[in-house]
């Protein structure tokens, strides 16, 4: 089977031009080279693969016929990731800045009604 059918049967990829297109940029290694999407894998090869910023390690058990449902996927590869990668990925989401700074873009519905409430005048003084 390809590799980009592949990575697509064991659903790490959505889409099978989305894996052809990670093998095509060189985020795809089978024994530890850069292949085209249409190298051929074999079981017990170890496939190295980047995607979202997590580099995943999979050994090939077995080829699926088809693409399968995600209960079955680990019949079809070993997962040998490191959790040092998941724990990084993790520090990533904490290193960003989620909220826009004050003064900057459109203000959100919560800052919209603070300033309603704020240039709002009591109807006695009218």
């Amino acid at each position: 089977m390809r590799i980009d059918k592949y990575l697509w049967c064991i659903r790490y990829f959505k889409t099978r031009s989305m894996a052809s297109n990670a093998c095509k940029k060189g985020q795809v290694k089978v024994n530890d080279q850069v292949v085209k999407p249409s190298r051929e894998v074999y079981a017990t090869d170890k496939i190295e693969l980047r995607k979202d910023q997590i580099n995943y390690t999979i050994i090939v058990n077995d080829i699926p016929p088809s693409r399968i449902g995600a209960k079955l996927v680990d019949l079809y590869r070993t997962d040998t990731t490191p959790k040092e990668a998941f724990e990084a990925k993790e520090l990533l989401k904490y290193s960003k800045d989620y909220y826009r700074k004050k003064g900057t873009g459109r203000p959100t519905k919560k800052d919209r009604r603070d300033i309603d409430d704020f240039y709002e005048t009591p109807e006695e003084d009218i």
